[in-house]
């Protein structure tokens, strides 16, 4: 019953003319999509070198993770299940599709030739053949469906188009929107003619009963029969639907390389190539033998003029430029941002299309669907025929930095002519690119994993070096450079929080410790800061930690001022805290700062420097955990938590302080942000040192204000000597201080487990030491 007759014929009604033709358009289509995917290559080729690579096993490793996570549609489904179910349908439906095409092109064209009595599409293989295809065929158009519905009618904040950094009569990005529908429009055209021409065959065939099979296909056949539609009527209609959907198939091959269908090709590989410590280890500058040498006959080389950072579109490395291509316009990052929510000129999204616009339209090709603007025209060097400003230059179009003069007024300008243009101070602002906070928001939300954080910091470092830093940044550089804190106070009083503490805390360079506290700038110098500061130490001390500091030897380790471009100042203050923990006697390293965590956890390493780093909520939940800390005194009240973007994202710790408030009996109400999805309060990246005054409302603000209308927390609870100093002055330019206290969780442990009288009880006996803890909790 299952025989060579239970089958079709692949050209029927084509005849030897129709045969030829469809194979020269199917070569014209093909050399078309190779054409485009060469532009991009080449694109790609001219980008520096850069290692993502790495061992075979690691990489293969991370790469099977991201073929997993791109699978799965896991990242597309974070946070929006919605799109990832319906992306699934999608992608599968299009990648069965496609096996399917090739699969009967073997069959036709090889197999059929070559070998014609293995010829295999009958029978058993015809019939699952065309029950998967079908399904999934459906899918993929029902998913479509659903996607434009999405588009239509959920409004979502992503979907906004318009700028943050110009003016809307400057932009216009209509050509956006349509390139969206187009992709989606064409997709599903091809899905829908396909299972239309399946129809129109089936009934011009009599009904096969194998075509059972093919459910959709008989559906629409038994429909159009009930209209009407005759066994001749359908032969002659089937011929120009198959050459209408065939032409509409070939098309879209050649249009991939061109528009947003890039995507199909450009995320998986982007997703495999994703460094798992994006953002939270940048890279050291590079030297002029940096790229590995299997990549040196392919990479374009190292500048040359001594220029730092990302100037110029030929600094950005391959992958960076593969980045680009990555992105779909989803708008994750955009409505994720800070900077975008206060109002700032800074939006991820814009950042990466006009970088990619720019790259396009110098070294490959600017699609008909790019944005549209009266101020510049991209693949220029610049937009400008002068500096824009009206102002006397330094000759080489820049304004002169006489610390009278904004941002704005020397951030465009005639550049030298460089290999693919000069991007940073030009195509992007300096202003756009100090608003970022570098909270990492951006790259934990894109679902192609872009590395937005890496890329906006090497553009900085190139600020930095051309001299554009932000005049408030520029003291604070000068002040760490000088003596080792943002604070301008000498170095000599960095211990003196400690002054007043009834137990001494102990030099860990001259007495051996299991602990070694990195304190940190905020947690030393600030006044609010220095309270809970001080309750840390008594905490511990009650506890019976055996910790000690580093006292004067201490410098900042530095996290902000990277993230701020000025590497230089940043391996300066490594050098001084690693030769300082080289002299220290200690196991492991504790802080309050998550900003510290991260640089002494995944950047000191670079140096030779690996220490085992904990954040003190992981140690404050160990203690409770292990018993040498226990809740006398219950704090029983509601409180919301704010996850610090430096522990949540970049530490990726959430349980331990959570954990913490568990244990002190704290009732917990979480913000609608919480854990990795949390807000940022403004002050990273080197943030908390420039001016931001004319933000529209700071980002500490808005998630007072989302803390407030929780309506049931009393205490507004932290774990970041930042954010204590951030949202203590958010709450009272709120007006809402007096609703809502903002407290450090050390404040409310200190409570929890009446430290006095603990102090007092230890006072009268001598504790034994703290036994060996379990391993940190995230």
């Amino acid at each position: 019953m299952l025989d060579r007759s239970v089958t079709r014929e692949v050209f029927e009604g084509l005849g030897p003319t129709g045969e030829a033709v469809f194979y020269i358009l199917t070569a014209i289509a093909t050399a078309v999509f190779v054409a485009g995917l060469g532009l991009k290559l080449r694109k790609y080729l001219r980008g520096r070198g850069e290692d993502r690579f790495g061992s075979l096993s690691g990489f293969f490793g991370r790469a099977s993770a991201g073929v997993i996570a791109t699978a799965t549609s896991r990242t597309v489904g974070k946070r929006d299940p919605y799109a990832g179910v319906f992306h699934a349908a999608i992608m599968w439906g299009f990648i069965v599709l496609f096996i399917g095409t090739a699969i009967l092109t073997v069959d036709t064209d090889i197999v059929g030739i070559f070998a014609p009595e293995y010829h295999f599409f009958w029978g058993p293989f015809y019939i699952v053949y065309s029950l998967v295809l079908d399904v999934l065929g459906l899918a993929m158009v029902v998913g479509l469906g659903a996607m434009a519905w999405r588009r239509l009618r959920f409004h979502r904040p992503e979907f906004d188009y318009r700028r943050v950094d110009i003016a809307p009569a400057t932009s216009s990005r209509t050509a956006y929107s349509a390139g969206d529908w187009i992709f989606l429009g064409w997709l599903f055209t091809l899905g829908v003619t396909g299972f239309v021409v399946e129809g129109v065959r089936i009934v011009a065939s009599g009904y096969p009963w194998f075509e059972v099979f093919s459910p959709v296909g008989m559906v629409l056949a038994r429909g159009f029969g009930a209209l009407g539609l005759s066994a001749s009527g359908a032969a002659d209609l089937h011929l120009g639907l198959w050459w209408f959907h065939a032409i509409t198939a070939l098309g879209f091959v050649a249009y991939i390389p061109y528009a947003k269908a890039i995507h199909m090709l450009a995320d998986g590989a982007n997703v495999a190539l994703r460094s798992p410590l994006a953002g939270k280890r940048l890279p050291v500058l590079p030297s002029a033998t940096y790229p590995p040498p299997a990549l040196n006959a392919l990479a374009a080389p190292i500048a040359t003029d001594g220029h730092v950072g990302l100037r110029d579109l030929a600094d950005f490395s391959w992958k960076q430029l593969l980045d680009l291509d990555a992105c779909t316009k989803c708008g994750r990052c955009h409505a994720a941002c800070p900077a975008v929510a206060s109002g700032a000129p800074l939006s991820p999204r814009d950042l990466i299309l006009d970088l990619r616009q720019q790259a396009d339209a110098s070294w490959a090709v600017l699609a008909p669907g790019s944005e549209r603007r009266s101020d510049r025209a991209y693949g220029e060097i610049n937009g400008h025929g002068g500096n824009g400003h009206g102002r006397t230059t330094d000759g080489h179009g820049l304004a002169p930095l006489d610390g009278t003069m904004t941002i704005a007024d020397y951030t465009f300008g005639p550049r030298p002519i460089t290999p693919g243009g000069q991007v940073t101070g030009g195509l992007i602002s300096a202003e756009t690119l100090w608003s970022c906070t570098t909270c990492l928001a951006c790259v934990e939300a894109c679902p192609v994993a872009i590395e937005h954080v890496p890329t906006i910091v090497g553009m900085r470092r190139s600020l930095v070096d051309q001299g554009l830093v932000e005049p408030g940044l520029q003291t604070a550089f000068t002040s760490l450079a000088k003596q080792g804190n943002s604070f301008g106070q000498s170095g000599r009083a960095r211990a003196k929080w400690t002054d007043g503490l009834a137990t001494p805390v102990r030099d860990a360079r001259v007495e051996e410790v299991d602990w070694l506290w990195f304190v940190g700038d905020f947690a030393s110098f600030d006044l609010r800061v220095q309270e809970a500061t001080r309750l840390v130490a008594r905490v511990l001390q009650a506890a019976g930690v055996d910790f000690g500091i580093l006292y004067e030897g201490e410098r900042n380790a530095g996290n902000d001022v990277r993230r701020a471009g000025e590497e230089g100042l940043f391996e300066m203050l490594v050098e001084h805290n690693v030769g300082q923990l080289a002299k220290a006697r200690f196991r492991r390293i504790v802080t309050t700062d998550p900003h510290t965590l991260n640089t002494l956890r995944h950047e000191y390493p670079q140096f030779g420097a690996e220490y085992e780093v904990w954040h003190y909520s992981q140690l404050l939940a160990a203690l409770f955990r292990e018993g040498h800390l226990a809740a006398r005194r219950p704090v029983g009240r509601w409180v919301t938590y704010h996850d610090p973007c430096y522990l949540a994202r970049y530490a990726e710790v959430t349980a331990a302080p959570r954990d913490v408030l568990r244990a002190i009996g704290a009732w917990l109400v979480e913000m609608p942000r919480n854990g990795a999805n949390t807000f940022c309060c403004g002050a990273g990246g080197g943030r908390i040192w420039m001016d931001d005054s004319g933000l529209r409302e700071r980002p500490s603000e808005q998630r007072i204000r989302e803390a407030v209308g929780l309506g049931k927390a009393t205490d507004f609870v932290t774990a970041c000597p930042k954010d204590l100093t951030m949202y203590t002055a958010a709450a009272k330019a709120v007006g809402r201080d007096g609703d809502l206290a903002v407290r450090d969780l050390i404040e409310l442990v200190a409570t929890a487990i009446d430290l006095t009288g603990l102090e007092v009880a230890r006072a009268l006996e001598v504790g034994d030491a703290v036994p060996e803890l379990a391993g940190a909790g995230a």
